[in-house]
């Protein structure tokens, strides 16, 4: 069983609360019930984290050296401006997701860059939270090659 590492970032907690035009009434804690049943479905030991704080992230990363195969995150903000976050993913060699429930190239033009994306296998955004089921999806196809 394949065990994967779910980060979520900043303000990912408030999911159905905050700009619900962006990200819908749906609440992050159903929505990662969800991807947790979808994780069983796919045979896979997921463990799901979120923190509001960069440096705990940073930790979470580093603790999945040798732990997980796999990491699909949603970095929130995160994603477009922490170098750290970045040097993080690149140093432990796992391969990881990017995941984004909305299309962050259509937002923001602070938001159409990520600096993370070019340490992770790939990325899916766009789609709500079937962009977690397409992320979880993609990184079972490569850790099966």
């Amino acid at each position: 069983m394949k065990k994967i590492l779910f980060i979520l970032g900043p303000n990912l907690n408030m999911v159905g609360i905050r700009d619900k035009n962006v990200y819908g009434t749906e609440t992050a804690e159903s929505i990662n019930q969800q991807v947790k049943q979808w994780a069983e479905e796919m045979k896979l030991d997921l463990e799901i984290y979120q923190s509001n704080h960069e440096g705990d992230i940073i930790d979470k990363i580093h603790s999945a050296y040798g732990q997980k195969d796999g990491i699909m995150i949603n970095a929130g903000a995160l994603t477009h401006y922490s170098y750290a976050l970045h040097d993080a993913i690149e140093a432990v060699h796992i391969p990881t997701v990017e995941t984004h429930m909305s299309n962050i190239y259509a937002r923001e033009p602070f938001r159409c860059q990520s600096v993370i994306s070019a340490v992770c296998a790939g990325s899916v955004a766009g789609f709500g939270k079937n962009s977690y089921y397409l992320g979880l999806t993609a990184l079972v196809k490569l850790l099966e090659e």
